[in-house]
């Protein structure tokens, strides 16, 4: 058994790596697209003022404050006092405001949008806010470069992930390779674990040759455990592999395998806070992006990178992605075609 999955396992690696154009592609543009979004955006990245309203519901009663109907300012409910502390003492609060009681609000000092954000607050209404409680937190900012990076990484290996391993058994079923397969003792859990293990060595290498990189050209912020967070990459690695092995397990045609992927793709892209935060969204869609592993990917490493989480911390996002990956091996394995027809 070991001995066949590791025959088909050196040959998909081999495959890979002589096709130079792939293998140029997957090193090439997510480090191209860091320093092109490090240079568009040497700041914060962010181009309105963005104001935390601690409250428990997630509706934002406008016509409780004056400040609440202030235009260009994006205002975000949230319930953990301590997070919401956390995200103005890295600049991703510009202010942090409590209405209820006598009211109270929190700045950085040293946030430039957060000096304008509460010139905007005490000026709303000079009678309802002159009463109003200041308080300070300090910290570093965390720049936009320093926040997209999982994306940047995560968005990479899903690509990878699902186009290199759905869209090239397609391609293997459709040229009879996999027919010719049939005719061995191989059996197709067998080809799905030696497919999974050769993905995962190539994009593991790639991700962590491309986040060195980029890490150290850039200086990106890492707080946390650089083991908790290869965990993280190699558990959401075979997660994308068994998803894309589900999708390709008895489609036959390259541009159905295609289409399918791209329906996958493309909202978990936009869903799963690769180039923006969803904290914004309602409710309804930030629960729905949960239903995509790139979701709790990039949660988890983001939890890691930027707020020092440890293994503890991410384990429920991981015991998802866990799930999620048995469920699609299992199904994969179940309805795996050798053939066309």
């Amino acid at each position: 058994m070991f001995g066949r999955i590791y025959a088909i396992f050196t040959a998909r690696n081999r495959e890979f790596l002589r096709d130079r154009g792939t293998l140029a592609w997957n090193i090439v543009l997510p480090v191209v697209l860091m320093l092109g979004l490090a240079f568009a955006f040497s700041g914060d990245g962010r181009d309105q003022y963005t104001v935390g309203v601690l409250q428990a519901e997630q509706e934002i009663d406008t016509a409780q404050h004056p400040f609440l109907e202030t235009r260009f300012v994006e205002f975000v409910a949230i319930a953990d006092e301590e997070l919401a502390m956390r995200k103005v003492e890295r600049h991703q609060f510009d202010l942090l405001v409590d209405f209820e009681g006598a009211g109270r609000y929190w700045i950085n000092p040293d946030s430039p949008k957060g000096y304008f954000a509460e010139r905007l607050l005490l000026q709303a209404d000079g009678t309802i806010f002159s009463q109003i409680t200041r308080a300070q937190i300090t910290g570093d900012p965390i720049r936009y470069v320093d926040w997209v990076l999982p994306g940047i990484l995560g968005m990479n290996m899903m690509f990878s992930c699902l186009f290199g391993v759905g869209y090239v058994v397609v391609r293997y079923r459709k040229n009879g390779f996999l027919k010719r397969l049939r005719a061995t003792p191989l059996r197709p859990v067998e080809f799905i674990i030696a497919q999974i293990g050769s993905r995962m060595v190539l994009i593991m290498v790639i991700t962590i040759f491309v986040y060195t990189g980029t890490h150290l050209l850039l200086d990106t912020r890492m707080d946390g455990n650089y083991l908790t967070l290869l965990l993280i990459a190699a558990i959401g690695a075979v997660s994308m592999v068994s998803l894309g092995l589900l999708v390709a397990a008895r489609v036959t045609s390259e541009e159905l395998a295609g289409g399918l992927l791209n329906i996958i793709n493309w909202p978990m892209m936009l869903l799963s806070g690769v180039w923006f935060s969803l904290e914004g969204a309602g409710d309804l869609i930030q629960q729905a992006a949960k239903i995509f592993p790139l979701t709790h990917i990039l949660d988890s490493a983001r939890a890691v990178m930027l707020d020092g989480a440890t293994i503890i911390d991410v384990l429920p996002s991981l015991l998802v992605l866990t799930a999620m990956s048995v469920v699609f091996l299992g199904l994969g394995a179940r309805f795996f075609r050798w053939h066309q027809v």
